[in-house]
Order: C-alpha cells, then sequence, then structure tokens
C-alpha cells in the first residue's frame, strides 16, 4: 500500500467505556483527514452504536479487514472489524471480561501494525485496568502492557498539554512502591528517555530538562528526606556529564510553574504519578496527552480514563482524544517524512 499521509491507528478501548463514542466524535472534525489517514481496530457493531449513540449521522462506517482495503473519504471511518464483542452484553459504565478481552485484541492488532509500519502511530481510546485483568491480562495499564507487547526494556509515561511536557519516573504503582522507586539508575533513564524523544519526536535541538525533587523543598538539604541527595542529584550530575542540558531537583511545589508560566524547561521529570499528572491536568485537563517514551512505535492516548459515568450517553467530551490525534499526526509526519500540511 503506498501512503500519502501518516497513517494513524486508533484502538477502541472498553467497549463498555466511552471510548467508541469519544473516537467517532473526534472523527467528525473533517479537517483531520486533509493531514492523516485513520484505521480503528475494534469491533464494527460497537462502533454502530456508539454512532447511533452520538447521532454521527455524517459519518459513514466502513468494514474492513486488511489496511489495503482503506477507503479514503473525510466521512468515512475505515474499522478494522475484529468482531469480538456480543454488543447485547455491553454493560455501560461496568468492567467486565468481555470488555478486557476485547479492548486487549484492538491493541494487539494494532501494535501489529505498527511493528510493520503498516501503520504509523497509535492512539489507544481508554481501557479498564480491571476490565483488563478481570479477562486475565495482568497490566497495571496501558504502558505496561505495550511495553510487553514490543518487547521494550525502558519505558516512560509523559504527558503533554500544548507546550507543557511532562515525564514521570514511576506511574501505576503505590506511593509507598514510587519512594522505593526512586534509585538512581531509575532517575537516570527517564532523564536519557525525555531527552532522547524531545530532540527526536519533537525536534528540539538543545532542549532543557528540569527534574523535581521527591520530598517537600526537594528535601531542604536532608532535613525533610535524603532521597534528592543519594539518588536523584547523582542521577542529574551523570545525566549533565553526558552533555544533557538537564538541573535540579527543584522543589515540587514551584517546578512546573517554572515550566508553565516562565518556560524555563522544554520538559520536567516528575518523581511519580500524581505529582506529574495533577501538573498537568490543572493546566490543560482535556487536553492531557499520554505519550510513551521508549517504544520502537509511536503510541498517544488521552490522559484520561473510561469515563464510565456518561458512557453510552454520548456526553464525554471528546477534546483530549482530538489532541491526541492532532499529536500523533504531527509525530508520525516528522519521524516517517510526510509534510505537516
Amino acid at each position: 500500500m503506498s501512503y500519502k499521509k501518516p497513517m494513524i491507528a486508533i484502538t477502541m478501548g472498553d467497549p463498555a467505556g466511552s471510548g467508541p463514542e469519544i473516537v467517532l466524535k473526534a472523527l467528525r472534525n473533517s479537517s483531520l483527514f486533509s493531514r492523516a489517514s485513520f484505521v480503528v481496530f475494534g469491533d464494527y457493531n460497537v462502533f454502530r452504536k456508539a454512532a447511533e449513540t452520538v447521532n454521527a449521522t455524517d459519518l459513514k462506517l466502513i468494514k474492513i479487514c486488511d489496511v489495503s482495503e482503506y477507503v479514503d473519504s473525510p466521512s468515512s471511518v475505515n474499522i478494522f472489524d475484529l468482531n469480538n464483542v456480543d454488543v447485547s452484553k455491553i454493560v455501560y459504565g461496568k468492567p467486565s471480561v468481555l470488555g478486557g478481552k476485547a479492548s486487549y485484541e484492538a491493541i494487539v492488532e494494532a501494535v501489529k501494525h505498527a511493528l510493520s509500519n503498516k501503520v504509523h502511530a497509535i492512539v489507544t481510546a481508554p481501557i479498564s485496568k480491571e476490565s483488563l485483568n478481570m479477562a486475565g491480562y495482568n497490566y497495571p495499564g496501558h504502558t505496561e502492557l505495550l511495553a510487553d507487547l514490543t518487547g521494550s526494556k525502558d519505558v516512560k509515561m509523559m504527558l503533554v498539554a500544548s507546550f507543557f511536557k511532562v515525564a514521570h519516573v514511576t506511574t501505576h504503582v503505590s506511593l509507598k512502591n514510587a519512594i522505593e522507586l526512586i534509585k538512581k539508575e531509575n532517575v537516570l533513564k527517564t532523564i536519557r528517555l525525555t531527552y532522547k524523544s524531545l530532540i527526536e519526536l519533537f525536534g528540539l535541538n538543545d532542549p532543557k530538562i528540569g527534574v523535581s525533587g521527591l520530598n517537600p523543598h526537594a528535601g531542604e538539604s536532608g532535613l525533610f528526606g535524603d532521597e534528592e541527595i543519594k539518588e536523584i542529584v547523582p542521577a542529574i550530575q551523570e545525566a549533565a556529564s553526558e552533555g544533557i542540558k538537564v538541573t535540579g531537583p527543584y522543589p515540587p511545589d514551584t517546578i512546573f510553574y517554572r515550566a508553565y508560566y516562565n518556560r524555563q524547561f522544554d520538559s520536567t521529570i516528575a518523581m511519580y504519578h500524581d505529582q506529574g499528572h495533577i501538573a498537568v491536568k490543572m493546566v490543560g485537563f482535556m487536553e492531557g496527552v499520554n505519550l510513551s517514551l521508549g517504544l520502537p512505535i509511536i503510541r498517544v492516548s488521552p490522559d484520561h480514563g473510561t469515563v464510565w459515568g456518561k458512557a453510552g450517553k454520548g456526553t464525554a467530551s471528546e477534546g483530549a482524544t482530538l489532541e491526541a490525534i492532532k499529536l500523533a499526526i504531527e509525530l508520525a509526519s516528522k519521524k516517517f517524512g510526510f509534510s505537516l500540511q
């Protein structure tokens, strides 16, 4: 198949969540189709039902079994039909074995296509971690699953909201375990992956990185904890010796202000999940995009969950999904040499 613009894969997410609805709502933005092509991996009948829910009468759903069958039309949504959901058994807003299995299979198929360059980036709609584990797939989230499917050893999460970027040393673990994982090598890996991604994915020539502390006041010279002295500072020093422009650790209550309002850094490094997520969601709750660093493929996702409470109602906002699609187009165009229109 010959590509004139990037092919973006979009996974269904949990069929009992708002994923299928927000995917269709985002794809109603016809301007996207001048910049990229899209193929949705999931169950065709789930999307038929979602189209009725969001009243997507302007979209034509096309069932395909191979990317080569793609129909290029702004009003057409090509669905790579996995035929793996009995829609009569969907209970909106509830985790289930059915939802976990279907969402897992959509991800697996999309990853296969990305690894063979049949698609140039993946946008994943929200999955339920509970459904995933109920179905027997014991992963704490997308990031760990994608790392396993692609054979990637070191994968980190970066949240992006416009120019604001925050990478995370730890994510889906308890706060107690997160503290135990703040080791020099883990911090150093995160700095290196962030630096590499800022250059290779975002095209920055000499990016600046700011690292957050773990403890209040970044430890206050050991008064409030010594992780900064023992683990974080040595990681920063080693990264700096490699030519990376990285500084810190800065107090967690000021670093994000410096990055967002003063634009002192091209990316910041957060030590644990909520430290970084709260900052991003405060500045762009419906704009935040999750980007996986360290994968051999491009993968982005809206930075929110399944929105159980609005599933089946058509009222969930597609804002973050739309931003994820736009970022996927930008990154895929740069990586594969497509023109950015």
